[in-house]
């Protein structure tokens, strides 16, 4: 049987598509079976995106680093580095900070759920993602202006300085762990309800919200000393 030239070129078009579909099957099949674990790079403790977080203080919003992978325990790799806290998670850090004093000294585990539980209730109760509630908690937490002391002679004056973005994001997440911290001191709240409590107050501005009453208290002071 003698084919033509046409029904050849036909013939070897099919061929070749065929080839090519397979190939591009076999290609699928492999990217599907090195996929990652859900939840590396994007997912917070694999529930919340962190992709869609938005930050309405442009000087802080360079400094708010949400990366993770899967559960926010880094070890300590970057405690000796030059700026290293920079390349850790602020959630990382907030559970760092609750480590500091009380019952959860030095228990990371015990931080780590106590904050994952919090933000389980945060998403519960309002219906948004907590990871926003949070940085939004930072925003309203974080001081504009401080004061220091001058010393003209033996006489020493107080004058106010404007914060820098990396020590405003320091002070608002060392405010909102201590005032989470001293929630709990002689009451029978726990740990994961006042953090529940102090992020959602300082995320809506509230001033009995120890972290934003702290940074009233300060910047008041500064705009007495200018």
């Amino acid at each position: 049987m003698k084919w033509s030239v046409v029904e050849r070129r036909s013939l070897s078009a099919e061929v070749h598509i065929m080839s090519e579909t397979e190939v591009v099957e076999e290609a699928v099949e492999e990217v599907e079976e090195v996929r990652p674990i859900a939840g590396i790079g994007t997912l917070v403790f694999g529930k919340w995106d962190a992709s869609g977080i938005t930050c309405n203080d442009p000087g802080l919003a360079p400094y708010i680093n949400l990366t993770t992978v899967g559960v926010p325990h880094s070890g300590g790799r970057h405690a000796n580095a030059w700026f290293g806290k920079a390349k850790l998670s602020v959630v990382e850090r907030y559970i760092n900070k609750l480590m500091r004093t009380g019952p959860y000294t030095g228990k990371k585990q015990g931080a780590m759920k106590a904050f994952e539980t919090s933000l389980d209730t945060i998403a519960e109760k309002s219906g948004q993602n907590p990871l926003q509630i949070f940085v939004d908690a930072l925003c309203n937490a974080a001081p504009m202006e401080e004061i220091t002391r001058i010393k003209f002679g033996a006489v020493s004056q107080p004058k106010a300085v404007d914060s820098s973005p990396s020590r405003r994001l320091d002070v608002a997440l060392r405010n909102l762990a201590k005032g989470a911290q001293q929630g709990t001191h002689k009451s029978k709240r726990t740990l994961t309800s006042c953090i529940t409590n102090e992020l959602t107050k300082a995320a809506a501005g509230d001033v009995t919200s120890f972290a934003v009453g702290k940074k009233e208290e300060v910047e008041r002071i500064a705009a007495s000393a200018r």
